[in-house]
């Protein structure tokens, strides 16, 4: 039997499908060469399509019991379509609460935390707390990964508003652009995520290096986390290459330490690379599993 579009090797091609939506807006910016009647014929018959299997997927849901519909919602495919039909089992809040809990992993290699206030009429409000806060990286870390995870989970959203801890201020609600406005600065978006799948070949307690979209990466494995970091030592300037990780005396298991091979600068790599020995702060990357794959945040216009 042939193969379909979607199949790899007779099997289901992820990717495939997820490039789906671009396809569909290519063919109908293509129809408008045949002019307006033609684009308009064409969106006509999209809507067709989708309204035909909303309406399957719709009666599909009313003959499965309430813990398979959470069961396939959990695939971001699936999911992505049941939004698309209002059809998604879980609300706003609970969909806005995973997708924090997906990333608050990485948070906390910041020594910080994401906590979800509320969420109404198309806001959703945020408390960013512990060192995540005064992380160089910061608005960097909300926009690529918090902000992401979240638009992704409720494209219904209009904007986020973020809240630092009363314990760490008192200056109330920060509208999101204003953190976001080191990295929209000249117009540029905040970065890009890039999957870099040779990280998983990583072993505990290895470093490596990596090119990633033209940026040196230092990226380690600690444990079963990774951590990925912009290639300059604060301290010298120079490349991070040939930097090992080290195990401080006296420090539990998980304990990890980037020493510059050039000034011998020490670095915690497990803490947003904080410098133990003196001034300076590696730059962070976030490290987050996208769409199936390991994949990190380039940033465009930011530096350490």
């Amino acid at each position: 039997m042939e193969n379909r579009p979607g199949d790899r090797d007779g099997g289901f091609d992820e990717n495939h499908w997820r490039a789906a939506g671009e396809r569909i807006e290519t063919l109908l910016d293509a129809s408008s060469a045949g002019g307006a009647v033609a684009r308009e014929r064409a969106e006509q018959l999209v809507r067709e399509v989708a309204d035909l299997y909303g309406a399957a997927l719709e009666r599909l849901l009313g003959l499965i019991d309430a813990h398979s519909v959470d069961r396939i919602a959990e695939d971001d495919l699936v999911a992505s379509l049941l939004l698309v039909h209002g059809l998604h089992p879980h609300d706003v809040h609970r969909r806005v609460q995973t997708a924090l809990d997906s990333v608050r992993p990485y948070l906390g290699s910041h020594g910080g935390d994401v906590t979800l206030l509320g969420v109404a009429e198309g806001v959703v409000r945020l408390e960013l707390s512990g060192s995540c806060r005064t992380c160089p990286s910061s608005s960097v870390t909300l926009e690529l990964a918090v902000e992401d995870a979240v638009r992704a989970a409720a494209p219904e959203i209009e904007s986020i508003e973020v809240a630092a801890a009363q314990a760490e201020s008192t200056s109330g609600l920060i509208a999101a652009d204003s953190l976001f406005s080191r990295v929209h600065a000249n117009g540029q978006a905040g970065g890009s995520w890039i999957a870099v799948p040779e990280l998983a070949q990583l072993n505990p307690g290895e470093v490596g290096g990596f090119a990633i979209a033209g940026l040196p990466i230092l990226a380690c494995r600690v444990g079963e986390e990774l951590f990925a970091y912009r290639d300059r030592c604060p301290a010298c300037d120079t490349s991070l290459a040939g930097a090992v990780l080290h195990r401080r005396p006296g420090y539990p298991v998980g304990d990890a330490v980037l020493r510059c091979p050039t000034c011998r600068a020490h670095f915690d790599a497990v803490h947003a690379g904080a410098r133990i020995d003196g001034d300076g702060h590696l730059e962070p990357l976030p490290v987050l599993v996208r769409s199936g794959e390991l994949s990190v945040a380039v940033p465009l216009g930011v530096s350490g």
